[in-house]
């Protein structure tokens, strides 16, 4: 027997293997004994040992690696979106919006005090709260909802997870996924099921065996799709709302980040008298990604658990943010500003998409900040090659959930800042990149 694997029942056996992780006994790249030899020697069921280190891959503890077994894992570090600091090469793969773009906060600073917000006070600011009220109506059950505001997107998303799970439940992704969403599945000890994406938005087909795996949440983007861009179209929304409706309790969460900024319609996946949901639009896009601020409309049970989740955390968001955000959507050069940043990112893709095109590359016109780029090869090696030309792009490889489709071919570019030359520049060295993937993907020298 493994001497450092004990226990009878599956949270045992796995806090075992954490704890001669903790003490240096289990170290990275260590193998630990097959299910059914551990099985065997700790007189426990095969499933009894499926499940402890499915709970230890999920903790992100161990890996496996197919015929080569089941290792301890190497710390990783996880991508991020943002700038890739002390690069000498020129930063596409940031996701950022245009800081040229968003609005100067001092205007609207001075109408942003009132009265001192004391303990035992409502959490939501009463003028945020009758705007947001207009922003979020087209919530599918919006006449039934009740408002959180927590501090932006990624923290509403963690925090509604967090009230409707447990460690070890699955939850539907999008696959490609957003960073961020991965992350958060990853530290809260969940498991990711992979849902396909096609230009539509989350694929039906996709959905019904991610509830078919017994999930019990799925996280949707109706706009937007970080990466891809892909909106879910009206036939699609209306497919998927036949398919949830036999499912009223899997928590959906729809995470429409890109809301005020998108060129696209807003078509929700949730059903008419679904039992479990959430809309989460956040201001970071055309309010800047320091502005943590996200709004949330969600079912009555929902909106209690968000708000126990708040409790023990931040209580609230700070009244004065919420004060300037709605001091900020207010104004009507404000929101002016935020159409003319909308066009300004979807003219900026097509014009780079076209670009493209001409050099015989395969991309869609995506809705959101970045182009997604089938370079037919391995996006790593591209990634490789457009590095050599000066350039930093992120590979699709990052984005993906699903095991064994082998590696990614798209590439993730945020080009709305750049100048014409250097958008032309770059797509002509992304075509560069995309032919020398290609041979390489065929062996050719």
């Amino acid at each position: 027997m493994h001497r450092h694997i004990q226990g009878t029942t599956a949270a045992e056996i796995a806090a075992s293997v954490r704890s001669g992780i903790d003490r240096g006994e289990l170290q990275p790249g260590d193998a630990l004994p097959p299910v059914r030899v551990l099985a065997l020697d700790l007189g426990v069921n095969r499933n009894t040992a499926v499940a402890a280190y499915r709970q230890l891959a999920a903790s992100g503890l161990v890996v496996s690696r197919g015929r080569s077994g089941t290792r301890i894992a190497a710390p990783t570090a996880v991508a991020q979106e943002g700038y890739a600091h002390d690069s000498a090469l020129h930063d596409v793969g940031t996701g950022n919006p245009d800081p040229r773009l968003i609005p100067d906060l001092s205007p609207a600073l001075a109408r942003a005090g009132g009265h001192p917000v004391l303990y035992g006070e409502p959490m939501i600011d009463p003028g945020l709260e009758h705007w947001a009220t207009a922003w979020m109506a087209d919530a599918t059950n919006a006449a039934r909802a009740r408002l959180t505001v927590t501090s932006g997107a990624a923290d509403a998303v963690e925090r509604l997870l967090a009230q409707a799970l447990a460690r070890e439940d699955a939850v539907g992704l999008e696959d490609p996924c957003f960073l961020t969403s991965k992350h958060t599945v990853q530290v809260g000890g969940y498991r990711a099921v992979p849902i396909a994406c096609d230009d539509e938005g989350m694929t039906v087909a996709g959905l019904r065996d991610a509830l078919a795996a017994g999930v019990r949440a799925v996280v949707c983007t109706p706009r937007a799709q970080n990466p891809s861009g892909a909106s879910v179209s009206a036939r699609r929304a209306h497919a998927l709302r036949s398919v949830l409706a036999a499912h009223p309790y899997v928590l959906v969460i729809e995470d429409d980040h890109y809301s005020l900024l998108s060129t696209r319609p807003f078509h929700s996946v949730v059903p008419s008298g679904h039992r479990r949901w959430a809309l989460v639009r956040s201001v970071s896009k055309f309010l800047g990604p320091d502005m943590c601020l996200a709004v949330v409309s969600s079912d009555a049970d929902t909106a209690s658990g968000l708000a126990r989740r708040l409790t023990p955390g931040t209580t609230w968001v700070s009244h004065l943010l919420q004060r300037l955000v709605h001091a900020l959507l207010s104004d009507s050069d404000v929101l002016a500003g935020i159409d003319d940043a909308a066009a300004h990112y979807a003219a900026r893709n097509l014009a780079f998409v076209r670009l493209l095109h001409e050099q015989g590359v395969s991309a869609n016109v995506p809705d959101g900040l970045n182009a997604w780029v089938d370079v037919g090869g391995s996006a790593r090696e591209a990634v490789g090659l457009l590095m050599r030309r000066g350039w930093l792009a992120r590979g699709g490889d990052e984005f993906t959930l699903a095991d064994g489709g082998g590696p990614s071919r798209w590439l993730r570019l945020t080009v709305h800042d750049l100048t014409d030359e250097a958008m032309e520049r770059l797509a002509r060295d992304v075509a560069a990149a995309a032919h020398g993937a290609r041979r390489a993907h065929l062996g050719v020298a």
